[in-house]
């Protein structure tokens, strides 16, 4: 289909608060509650007509930014203000493409003069263009899938992504055959619990809290392991892992440092412990690949040879400017993660250049990560992403530290789950997300819109305030 063109001609800003049922910690941080930003987003099509559309995305602190001297509240400020500057970057009339790929340069160069990276960037930029891209969707009822195999984007060779441009993104796009079931990768937390001796007090909401617990009820094959960049304590921790795991007929596993360790070199220590410790024989067995293990202000300026040369590593923080990936390549980096909000274009545009340079006989690839996203709109846009890229798992952790659709009105969990029954279930405590034998159903995305048909109640939200995000 041909492109249609439209303009922004307004936006309605949300959160609301959340609390996790279990503390979650990554890296150097524990985090016990949230804000999540929903972002409405109204748009004009050449004909005159307007349509709204929706996007959801948690207000993550000390992933976008980790600088150890800013505050939780500086790092959410740091996240709206990126909406802010791409609602000022998104000027006349364009495709949804066009929108995303005209803006990145002034986008860019505008947040770097507020002293915001490019992921901090990218995280306003991609709730946007969800939000436009839904909207623009329900317009034509189409879903997601229909649309993106349609092109209705317009994805297309630009020079912001120069290293593509002889590729046909219309072909990539129409032969996508977007998955109707995914395996749900478990993530275990750096706090997580093992075993029931390490539980001083219990939820008792129902829902597993011991790794122990979630093996038995949920049964997942995929799994997300956090490590610390302590070698000693990443060992003897992993063993008490595998001595669970280690009961499962069979399991795969992916490590993430989280940007934890100083180096390649240190990252590379780990490992040879890994292999040097009979207890860890058949997790290091499972292992699929090493996920950003090196901080990101390192980890594009030196080697990861050494370490994929055992197993493949992946980029995840560091994928902040659009070429990150052809910058990691070089590096020995051959995977990169999909996150919806690192963008839905970005996310297609790293697709293009796996098959691209997979086609000279290279093994390149994409995975599919967390970033806490919660039952309803934000995790459905997510899953509807990872659907059409055609990836087989996903690292998922919001339903379990968070209960639910906890912190939302019953009406709205209800709504959900009358729309989407084979994603969420009915409990004696509120719908929560679906798990049978560690699968999603989530044939029921295939709706008008990004993933969800209906929108969830605003008028249970606060509206967000205007950031207050100062560089010093």
């Amino acid at each position: 289909m041909e492109a249609p063109r439209f303009s922004l001609i307004g936006t309605g800003r949300f959160e609301w608060p959340f609390r996790l049922r279990l503390p979650f910690r990554f890296g150097a941080v524990t985090v016990t509650e949230g804000r999540q930003a929903v972002l409405r987003a109204r748009i004009r099509l050449a004909d005159g007509s307007e349509h709204w559309g929706v996007a959801a995305e948690t207000l993550a602190a000390k992933w976008f930014d980790k600088d150890p001297a800013l505050t939780d509240a500086q790092n959410a400020d740091q996240l709206r203000r990126a909406i802010e500057l791409a609602e000022a970057a998104t000027e006349g009339a364009n495709t949804a493409f066009g929108h995303f790929a005209d803006s990145q340069a002034a986008l860019l160069a505008a947040a770097a003069s507020e002293g915001l990276n490019p992921l901090v960037a990218s995280f306003g930029r991609a709730l946007l263009d969800r939000a436009m891209l839904d909207a623009l969707l329900k317009a034509h009822r189409l879903s997601f899938w229909q649309g993106m195999r349609a092109n209705i984007g317009g994805m297309a060779p630009h020079p912001a992504i120069g290293d593509l441009g002889g590729f046909d993104f219309g072909a990539m796009l129409a032969d996508l055959a977007p998955l109707t079931r995914l395996h749900a990768r478990h993530t275990v937390g750096l706090l997580d619990p093992i075993t029931a001796a390490d539980l001083a007090t219990r939820c008792d909401d129902g829902l597993p809290e011991t790794l122990e617990e979630v093996v038995a009820i949920r049964r997942h094959r995929y799994w997300k392991l956090k490590v610390s960049g302590d070698i000693q304590a990443d060992l003897d921790r992993l063993c008490r892992i595998a001595a669970v795991l280690d009961r499962l007929h069979g399991y795969h596993v992916t490590l993430d440092g989280n940007e934890q360790f100083g180096g390649a070199e240190r990252a590379l220590a780990l490992w040879r412990a890994i292999e040097a410790e009979p207890r860890l024989a058949r997790l290091r067995a499972s292992v699929l690949f090493i996920e950003q293990p090196v901080r990101r202000d390192r980890a594009q300026a030196e080697s990861i040879a050494a370490l994929a040369a055992a197993r493949p590593v992946l980029m995840d923080e560091s994928d902040g400017p659009l070429d990150a990936f052809v910058t990691a390549r070089a590096r020995g980096y051959t995977g990169v993660s999909s996150k919806a909000c690192k963008g839905v274009w970005r996310s297609l545009v790293n697709l293009a250049r796996c098959r691209a340079w997979n086609a000279g006989g290279e093994r390149f690839f994409m995975s599919a990560e967390d970033l806490t996203t919660l039952p309803g709109i934000c995790l459905q846009q997510d899953l509807a992403l990872v659907a059409l890229l055609g990836l087989p798992h996903v690292e998922r952790n919001g339903h379990h530290f968070v209960d639910g659709f906890a912190g939302r009105p019953a009406a709205e969990a209800a709504r959900f789950r009358a729309a989407h029954p084979d994603l969420y279930q009915a409990t004696p405590h509120g719908p929560r997300l679906a798990l049978r034998e560690g699968l999603l159903e989530i044939g029921s995305l295939d709706t008008p819109g990004l993933g969800a048909g209906i929108e969830p109640d605003f008028g249970a939200m606060e509206p967000m305030p205007r950031s207050a995000w100062r560089h010093a």
